[in-house]
């Protein structure tokens, strides 16, 4: 099968921080997610908590090295599962320097398995 994407993923091992810029109001939750498809342009994660598509959250996500990129995730699709949603989400308004981090972390790992 072609790969159609544009961006190449990677799974990595990380914790993202939720908040729902649309509803002020609602209280900031904590949510624990099992990121498994991350690249320059968005993630793609497992998260008990019902997201809702179209809206955009607050998160921040920790790297490999414990550093932290700020950034907000606009959720675009769900596949519900029996023991937490997968969901596709792109990066809104993601600084240049870390979407390249992000790349860096791609060029050390095929540099590591190569």
């Amino acid at each position: 099968m072609q790969e159609k994407r544009r961006s190449r993923r990677m799974e990595l091992e990380s914790q993202i921080y939720l908040k729902r810029l649309d509803q002020p109001d609602e209280p900031v939750e904590t949510v624990d997610i099992q990121l498994k498809d991350v690249s320059k342009s968005g993630v793609g994660f497992t998260c008990a908590y019902d997201l809702s598509i179209g809206a955009v959250y607050q998160c921040e996500l920790t790297l490999w090295t414990k550093e932290k990129i700020q950034s907000f995730i606009e959720v675009v699709r769900v596949m519900p599962r029996e023991d937490a949603n997968f969901y596709g989400g792109i990066f809104v308004g993601m600084s240049e320097m870390d979407m390249k981090r992000i790349e860096i972390y791609f060029t050390l790992h095929d540099n590591e398995l190569g």
